[in-house]
């Protein structure tokens, strides 16, 4: 039996498709910030907690595991005591991460325009 060629069967629009759940991973809340973070340079898991800021540990830690499974993740572990481990993007990763933060950083840019729109429906709609 041959391999298929299942990047005809990839549409994130098919209900059933696999990409929506790597969609899912790299645009979660966290998943964004995590990629963001190490689109500069690896970090240890304190050093991102600290960057993201909010994040609880339990939250960064599923977080680093689901990206990591996905392929967007190295986990580097040291053998020294205290252990030490840091935390870089692969090549799928940094490709993911330049996308997520090129999203990131246009909503920073139009967050006045968002606000105002909302400020604008709210207002017709108590009216």
């Amino acid at each position: 039996m041959g391999v298929r060629d299942v990047s005809r069967e990839v549409s994130v629009k098919a209900p059933m498709c696999p990409s929506r759940g790597v969609l899912e991973h790299v645009t979660s809340r966290w998943g964004v910030l995590v990629l963001a973070a190490l689109v500069e340079r690896s970090h240890r898991f304190g050093e991102l907690r600290r960057e993201i800021g909010g994040v609880s540990e339990k939250m960064l830690t599923q977080t680093l595991r689901t990206l990591e499974r996905d392929g967007f993740l190295l986990r580097d572990v040291k053998p020294v005591i205290p252990p030490r481990v840091d935390y870089s993007l692969t090549p799928l990763g940094r490709e993911a991460a330049e996308q997520v933060w090129a999203l990131a950083r246009w909503t920073e840019r139009r967050t006045p325009d968002v606000q105002a729109a909302r400020a604008a429906y709210d207002e017709a709609r108590s009216s």
